[in-house]
């Protein structure tokens, strides 16, 4: 039951239909006995900055900003953590002393998942794609000391993202299924996939693959993206989004509610149900 004493966070997007961090933390609320609740907020672009300081305003906690707020929540926070400096994009708000302070967990939570998975963060990493996801990741995994190679369809926006990352090389699009052979892991952090439309015969293009090779992909919807499973038939390892979502919501809840929540099997087969 809300009162009084209810603490509010939620999520930011348009649209925003179709997020399940409602779901999550909710359920995290539950289990934990959080007198806490966490509400969808369709919010239009025009009205971005106007809406999060009304929330600070009205005692929010915080909140999540997904697509297409990343970018504009940078630049209406009063601060920024080092970690969403560098990774160029906002996803998690905390209101505090009145700032409106923004931080970016999605290298974070994309790490941690492979880490929960027994998945090494060493060596040579490709990834495909140079939106904020991509540069978030990159950046995670720049600073745990793998190599990373960024292959991106337009040339210019994955050599600006090495630039601005300090660290990693950019490659040609059509010049990545060749690198294949001495990586350890790919990750797709393009739209390629997503909702499980077949844009991309992936097949062919992980032919190269060597054996050790870890293929993970940023999209929980579908869980088994068109990538993956041409992945899992060529025998190579896989790691679907669903974990990165539960693992990058942990220090958002953590910062509003007070609680380290867990991502155990229960919170998996919460999420996983209402993805089926």
């Amino acid at each position: 039951m809300i009162d009084g004493h209810t603490k509010l966070a939620g999520v930011m997007g348009w649209p925003v239909e179709h997020s399940r961090s409602p779901l999550l933390h909710n359920h995290w609320c539950r289990v934990h006995g959080v007198n806490g609740a966490y509400v969808p907020l369709p919010t239009r672009p025009e009205h971005f900055e106007a809406a999060l300081k009304g929330l600070a305003a009205a005692g929010f906690q915080g909140v999540n900003v997904t697509i297409p707020h990343k970018e504009a929540a940078m630049r209406a926070c009063d601060r920024l953590t080092d970690t969403a400096t560098r990774a160029g994009a906002v996803n998690t708000v905390r209101f505090e002393n009145g700032q409106i302070i923004g931080d970016c967990t999605d290298g974070t939570g994309f790490c941690d998942n492979l880490t929960a998975h027994d998945v090494k963060l060493s060596g040579r990493a490709l990834i495909l794609g140079a939106g904020g996801a991509a540069r978030a990741v990159a950046a995670a995994l720049l600073d745990r000391g793998c190599e990373v190679i960024v292959a991106n369809r337009t040339m210019e926006r994955a050599e600006a993202m090495v630039e601005a990352l300090k660290g990693g090389e950019a490659v040609e699009w059509h010049d990545w299924p060749s690198l294949l052979s001495g990586c350890s892991l790919l990750v797709n952090a393009t739209s390629l996939g997503m909702n499980g439309k077949a844009d991309i015969d992936w097949k062919p293009l992980l032919r190269q693959a060597g054996a050790n090779l870890c293929v993970t992909d940023i999209v929980y919807t579908p869980r088994d993206t068109p990538l993956l499973k041409a992945a899992q038939k060529e025998g190579l390892r896989t790691v679907d989004g669903l974990g990165m979502l539960i693992h990058q919501a942990r220090a958002g809840f953590r910062a509003w509610f007070g609680v380290d929540p867990e991502a155990d099997e229960a919170t998996f087969n919460l999420l996983a149900a209402s993805l089926r």
